[in-house]
């Protein structure tokens, strides 16, 4: 590739050289390269965040020829796998296994190094984010060295797990992985007052539990994910998966493009939508489960909230739509996490998280809605997801996280002349 684009399409670039390396050896010497070219060097994944978070004028590499499963421990419940290897593709080489990760999000198409180091998550409030499940990260260095982070180095482990590709490039890392698992997979379209009003008793009651709350419709799509002993039923019938993918994606994208065309509509095309969805039980392998099929395309604002938070957020979210008149024509996702201090920059650290995500449709303006959702956000605690668009900085960041200093520390011992920044790097984590 001459140039590079994000899943969207709405943040590209045109790096001065793009490298395609297929061995850690390969990778050290892009980066020797990059050096001698005093260039600096950012790494893609599969391009799925929605920031300008890889783009860069200098040297790209692209993890594309860096993937597989390069060791496996069964006994031991861990996995090494090359960074650029895609979600989709580990769960399949794991299942060959009998293996899985015990969490997922509902889009598997992301690289395993940008999952991790934007703090990609499911759901679950016993569960941490992808991060949390990383035993040992493999990293190239400014000066092309390699160095393998571990518990017996905890500081730069804990660093180079959420870590934005700001202190080098992740070549593999070792992952706790657990025995293939079935789900019972609950849909229920319920009342939104109803979700919020049992909303503890949902989130502690089930393994995995989120809903999407629609703007202008007073009904909410809530997904339940318990571990179960049955056998998962098989392959649901090519009809069920047509009309499900339909509703999910070409009858929502349609419903998308004509809001966009009238946005006077969306109220209306919202509430349409909520009447075509359906309750459904089914016993599913866990990545079955987990994941669902996205091909309409939208940038993304996502919240990290003291749990405690959710309710009151959603509601002042809800409310500025109404009250601004955004058109929104997706829903609120709501997600929740276990709190974790495996990585200085979770933004799940030191505590139980509520995830909330809104969207906005490709070629829509964004920015006025995501900007009353970040004030709403930040009045109730909020930390941002690093792969998704907001609008802070650095000095707004740093008061946020507990262990900020600590990630510094570790960044300016590892790359101390910024070799792995660029301008949203250094907008967003500050110059070293």
């Amino acid at each position: 590739m001459s140039g590079w684009t994000n899943w969207t399409g709405d943040q590209s670039c045109a790096p001065a050289v793009v490298e395609h390396p297929s061995s850690v050896e390969e990778v050290s010497a892009a980066v020797q390269r990059a050096a001698e070219a005093r260039r600096t060097v950012r790494v893609a994944g599969a391009g799925h965040s929605f920031g300008d978070l890889v783009c860069t004028s200098g040297s790209l590499i692209s993890l594309d020829r860096l993937t597989g499963v390069l060791d496996v421990d069964a006994e031991a419940g861990l996995v090494r796998v090359a960074a650029g290897t895609r979600l989709h593709e580990l769960n399949r080489l794991l299942d060959a296994h009998g293996l899985a990760l015990p969490n997922l999000g509902d889009i598997d198409r992301q690289s395993v190094a940008g999952a991790i180091s934007t703090a990609t998550h499911g759901t679950g409030r016993l569960l941490g984010n992808l991060a949390t499940q990383v035993e040992a990260v493999e990293l190239v260095l400014a000066d092309s060295g390699v160095l393998e982070c571990t518990a017996a180095n905890a500081e730069v482990l804990q660093a180079a797990r959420v870590s934005l590709g700001a202190l080098g490039v992740i070549t593999a890392c070792t992952l706790r992985v657990v025995p293939a698992f079935n789900l019972r997979a609950e849909v229920l379209v319920r009342p939104l007052a109803e979700a919020v009003a049992r909303l503890d008793e949902l989130v502690d009651g089930n393994d995995h539990f989120e809903f999407f709350a629609f703007p202008h419709s007073p009904l909410v799509l809530s997904k339940m994910n318990n571990r179960t002993d049955e056998p998962a039923a098989g392959a649901r019938s090519w009809a069920q998966r047509h009309l499900s993918s339909a509703v999910e994606n070409q009858v929502h994208d349609l419903l998308c493009r004509l809001g966009r065309r009238a946005p006077a509509q969306i109220p209306r095309l919202n509430r349409a939508l909520t009447r075509l969805m359906s309750s459904s039980v089914r016993v599913d392998t866990s990545v079955g489960s987990f994941v669902s099929t996205r091909t309409v395309r939208f940038t993304e604002m996502e919240w990290a909230l003291p749990r405690a938070a959710c309710a009151g957020a959603l509601a002042d979210i809800l409310a500025v739509i109404d009250r601004r008149g955004f058109a929104v024509n997706f829903p609120i996702e709501v997600r929740f996490v276990a709190g974790d201090e495996a990585a200085f920059l979770s933004p799940a650290y030191g505590r139980e998280t509520a995830y909330l995500a809104v969207h906005m449709y490709r070629g829509m303006p964004w920015r006025p809605y995501f900007e009353a959702v970040q004030d709403i956000a930040l009045s109730h605690g909020g930390r941002p997801h690093w792969g998704k668009r907001h609008l802070l900085d650095a000095a707004a960041l740093a008061a946020r996280y507990p262990a900020w200093d600590r990630f510094q520390a570790v960044r300016a011992e590892l790359d101390p002349g910024g070799r792995f920044a660029n301008d949203h790097i250094r907008h967003v984590l500050g110059p070293i």
